[in-house]
């Protein structure tokens, strides 16, 4: 995986159904994977392996949605020898300033 997280990153993650109070659109997304046309945007984190947040897959915003995800998983995608990238630049933010999600 091109650029993982630090483990300071990870902690900083709220842990799962911590955030379930407050409305979806006033979450934050504290990570952002990506590979090609594939998306991942974190949202909650077990501090273990299990990720909360919501995932756009091959481009496909009508199909895109909220779910869990794995982290071991995510590190193991590997296309071609392109492995996924957690995006260095990210930025914490809500999730209606990440333009990608369509609510």
């Amino acid at each position: 995986m091109w650029h993982t997280p630090s483990q300071k990153k990870l902690d900083a993650i709220p842990r799962l159904y911590e955030t379930e109070n407050i409305p979806v659109e006033d979450q934050l997304i504290h990570l952002h994977f990506y590979i090609f046309g594939s998306d991942w945007f974190v949202c909650e984190y077990d501090g273990s392996d299990l990720f909360f947040g919501y995932a756009i897959l091959n481009n496909d915003l009508i199909n895109a949605e909220f779910g869990y995800f794995s982290f071991n998983e995510l590190k193991a995608i590997d296309i071609n020898s392109v492995e996924i990238c957690c995006d260095p630049e990210w930025r914490i933010r809500t999730i209606s300033k990440v333009k990608k999600i369509q609510l």
